[in-house]
């Protein structure tokens, strides 16, 4: 069963972060992305889709956060459904998990020293 309005209400959170743009996703529904980084999409207020290190995504699958890809589940991407209005919260706290991975990811590749060239 989905949540009426889930989409917008998440699209309405995750739109508020920093460099974070909207598009629409090859397989329907939204992508949201910082930069060229995909943070995830999201299906209508049905499914989220959000990809993590593999580390990270069996972590949170452990925990009973998230449930792998429902279709690659073998991969780092784990999928939420939404199912209840609590579940609104739990999504957006997802992407900002991604989100904050992205950060994470991109600052350390700016950190990383130039070659010389010699």
């Amino acid at each position: 069963m989905a949540v009426s309005g889930a989409g917008a209400a998440i699209q309405q959170q995750v739109l508020a972060w920093e460099g974070v743009t909207a598009h629409s996703h090859r397989f329907g529904g939204t992508e949201y992305r910082l930069g060229k980084r995909e943070l995830g999409h999201i299906h209508g207020d049905d499914l989220v889709d959000i990809p993590f290190p593999t580390k990270l995504r069996d972590q949170l699958v452990a925990e009973g956060r998230a449930e792998p890809h429902h279709i690659l589940p073998d991969t780092g991407w784990v999928s939420f459904y939404l199912r209840e209005q609590p579940d609104i919260a739990r999504a957006v706290e997802l992407f900002r998990l991604s989100y904050e991975v992205a950060i994470k990811q991109r600052s350390s590749r700016g950190a990383a020293p130039e070659p010389d060239g010699d």
